[in-house]
């Protein structure tokens, strides 16, 4: 069978045995097909990096949460990413263990539709602590919020440095259109097809009735602030938590990079979702072999 593919990257759930033994599994497979191929677990800063350069499909056996650390961590590289579903009720997975081996000579001879889905730089500005990241590109979202419980925060919404509002919340989500179906979606913010451009501006429960859900171009610039001393804290892509104080900024647009995601076959999306969400009266859509709870609709552990 001839290969499109010479150098070929395998990611895996660093916790789930399934996940590791399906790894192992596929990446003998792939090397009857390709010349270089390499298994790392997604969460090893080392191994996870060091083969990327020159890798042009990296799949990725675990749930969401795995997808979202290869779409930041291929970053520069222009590298295909397939997922294979572990857990339950992903969106960003393609196929799942049982499907990948009906998929696998439509992978190699390169019959699928590559779908590019927008990422989100987020800079850090004003920061003193230096293990807070300067610039970040992510996949899903950022999330400004409180650090404790029954106590709401202030925070100042700018959009192309006008000031839109301080928002009196739980905290504000900023996501692309495939994080609207994530902790955004949760918060009763709107639903995007994740081929838009669009920049989600949720609120997690405002105290005032006015504060709601905004879709914005493209080109917005969004930028967050803490308006008084409270304590805030923001992580990106459910991953990571960082203080902010005060003087804090934090700068989101659309990011130049995007990510490239592999999928079979024309699925209307909608109709797909309303599969996984359960609106028709159906069981959500899921594997139940493993009780994952990577970054999905429900949480972001991964």
């Amino acid at each position: 069978m001839r290969s499109r593919f010479r150098k070929v990257g395998v990611y895996h759930h660093p916790t789930q045995s399934a996940a590791r033994d399906f790894s192992e599994k596929i990446s003998k497979k792939l090397k009857s097909i390709a010349s270089d191929v390499w298994i790392s677990s997604a969460w090893d800063p080392v191994t996870a990096t060091k083969d990327l350069e020159g890798t042009e499909l990296l799949i990725c056996v675990g749930g969401d949460g795995t997808v979202l650390r290869a779409s930041r961590a291929v970053i520069p590289y222009p590298i295909q990413i397939l997922g294979v579903d572990m857990g339950r009720l992903a969106f960003l997975t393609e196929l799942t263990p049982e499907t990948f081996d009906d998929k696998f000579s439509d992978l190699v001879a390169g019959k699928y539709q590559v779908e590019e889905r927008a990422m989100l730089e987020v800079q850090f500005r004003g920061f003193k602590d230096k293990d807070v990241p300067r610039t970040v590109h992510v996949l899903n979202d950022v999330i400004l919020g409180r650090t404790a419980l029954g106590r709401p925060v202030y925070i100042k919404l700018k959009v192309y440095e006008d000031l839109v509002g301080i928002i009196r919340s739980d905290a504000l989500i900023v996501s692309t259109a495939t994080g609207s179906t994530g902790y955004s979606l949760s918060a009763g913010g709107p639903v995007l097809d994740p081929r838009s451009q669009c920049i989600v501006v949720s609120p997690v429960a405002p105290h005032l009735a006015a504060a709601r859900p905004l879709v914005l171009p493209p080109d917005a610039v969004v930028e967050l602030s803490s308006e008084f001393d409270s304590p805030l804290v923001a992580s990106v892509d459910g991953q990571g938590q960082f203080a902010v104080e005060r003087d804090d900024v934090i700068v989101v647009r659309r990011s130049a990079h995007v990510a490239r995601m592999i999928r079979f076959g024309n699925k209307p999306f909608f109709v797909h979702m309303g599969r996984k969400l359960a609106w028709l009266g159906e069981h959500p859509v899921s594997n139940e072999k493993e009780n994952f709870h990577d970054n999905s609709l429900i949480d972001y552990q991964e």
